[in-house]
């Protein structure tokens, strides 16, 4: 039986679907203004995860994911430029230019890490309509209003505004988030449509006049068009729950008159070097990034598969080195068992399978499940072994069927990759990070990827 963490309840339950045998799931998608880092990365591979999880577990799935191409402000309230037209403005092309280059980057990475795209993919900007009458049935329903700028959902009209946070209204401050609008009822209020200038290239016809619609609306409009009044799962990061989520709660259930979603599901940040990720730190990575630097898609997928999706992973390349040198030596002593030809006794894979099987239905615990894996590839090489990683890999994803012997070492690299490596090691020994990176960054672009370890380091050529 699957146990997960409902953000909603702070506890882990058991998992009881609307219909039997059947899930469906929403996960929040990408903003397409700009490329995916790693940070964002990570929770996809956690929902990837998941809807391997339930798959795996002989449920049939029908998951949403939003791509979100318009109404996304700057700030996690109601001010500011909407990201998307920003974005078109510094790059000088269209909106829709925007959104159809990044979406592409976006499931580019997707292929790359083996995370498998949800069942329908729901664009905000198809989606109007529908959330032109939401925004209506709000108004019509008593729990929005109309100002100057837009429609307002009217928190006071739901007293269970906070119930996903824990949010203490009471405490919080006009101005602690957002702007204060004294048309507002409340600081809280949030948009659900947006009165464009005429010089914003998004707009849309309504009742109100021209306008885009609000970043919450878009998500409780397309979870239920497609999933229905009462589903599932919804999944997102934990950057979700104090503001984009509560409000979808807000309007779900002032939509439908009663609770919509069973169980929220979030994972957690990721740190870089034990702090924010943050551009103005050059410390924001894509997967091309990690990829110049000698890393695969698939060795950060097996790094991220180390933490618990509700624990902070942090993110070092001593860390993506540890990930590859061991994602290379599970494939390799999976090659030696692919190759045996003794059989292993079936009690004893039963039991690596129970083993397995009970750590993923506790709440995805897919570091213990993967430490399953580590000591079942320890057995006398078999065959069998094999067979078994690859069902476990239905939950992984991490294309155990391409394992290989392990590689020969680099013999023929360049005496000055190797002097520049020497330097890099005596840089990091004397704690001068930045010299350390700054040449390790100099040793991928001669095409080498250093790679550290207890013992020193190592260097291969890059694939």
């Amino acid at each position: 039986m699957l146990k997960i963490y409902n953000t909603l309840t702070r506890q882990k339950e058991e998992f009881v679907p609307v219909a039997q045998g059947k899930v469906s799931m929403y996960s929040c998608g990408p903003t397409v203004y700009s490329y995916a880092h790693i940070g964002n990365l990570r929770t996809y591979i956690f929902m990837d995860i998941f809807r391997r999880v339930l798959k795996y577990d002989g449920y049939k799935l029908k998951g949403v994911m939003n791509i979100t191409d318009v109404g996304h402000l700057l700030s996690d309230g109601d001010e500011g430029e909407d990201k998307m037209a920003k974005a078109a403005r510094e790059q000088n092309k269209t909106p829709w230019e925007i959104a159809a280059y990044y979406t592409e980057y976006f499931f580019n990475d997707f292929k790359k890490l083996n995370i498998g795209k949800p069942e329908i993919i729901a664009k905000a900007t198809e989606h109007i309509p529908e959330m032109i009458k939401d925004v209506q049935t709000l108004i019509d329903k008593g729990y929005a209003y109309e100002i100057d700028d837009g429609i307002y959902f009217d928190i006071s009209k739901f007293p269970e505004y906070g119930k996903l946070s824990r949010l203490n209204l009471e405490e919080q401050q006009a101005g602690a988030r957002v702007e204060v609008n004294s048309q507002k009822r409340h600081p809280a209020d949030f948009a659900v449509w947006k009165k464009a200038d005429p010089q914003h290239i998004m707009q849309w016809e309504s009742p109100w006049g021209m306008g885009y619609p609000g970043w919450h609306i878009e998500c409780s409009t397309m979870s239920r068009k497609y999933l229905g009044s009462h589903f599932d799962i919804h999944t997102g990061g934990v950057d979700a729950i104090p503001v984009h989520h509560e409000n979808e709660i807000a309007q779900n259930e002032a939509l439908e008159g009663h609770k919509t979603v069973d169980y929220w599901v979030h994972s957690e940040f990721m740190l870089v070097d034990n702090g924010k990720m943050s551009k103005s730190l050059g410390n924001v990575y894509r997967i091309d990034q990690l990829e110049e630097r000698g890393y695969s898609a698939l060795d950060y997928r097996y790094f991220c598969l180390n933490a618990h999706y509700r624990k902070k992973l942090n993110f070092t390349f001593e860390g993506m080195d540890g990930a590859k040198t061991s994602y290379a030596r599970l494939l390799s002593v999976l090659y030696q068992h692919k190759t045996a030809d003794k059989a292993t006794d079936a009690q004893i894979l039963e039991g690596y399978k129970k083993q397995f099987d009970d750590a993923i239905n506790d709440d995805l615990n897919i570091p213990l499940a993967l430490g399953v894996v580590w000591t079942m590839v320890k057995e006398p090489k078999s065959k069998d072994i094999y067979k078994l990683a690859l069902e476990f890999d239905k939950v992984l994803g991490l294309s155990l069927d391409k394992a290989a012997p392990a590689e020969e070492e680099e013999q023929d690299i360049p005496d000055e990759v190797k002097q520049i490596a020497e330097k890099r090691y005596q840089a990091k020994k004397q704690k001068d990070f930045a010299t350390a990176d700054a040449l390790r960054a100099k040793i991928s672009e001669m095409g080498y990827a250093v790679l550290d370890s207890k013992d020193g380091y190592k260097l291969t050529k890059n694939n």
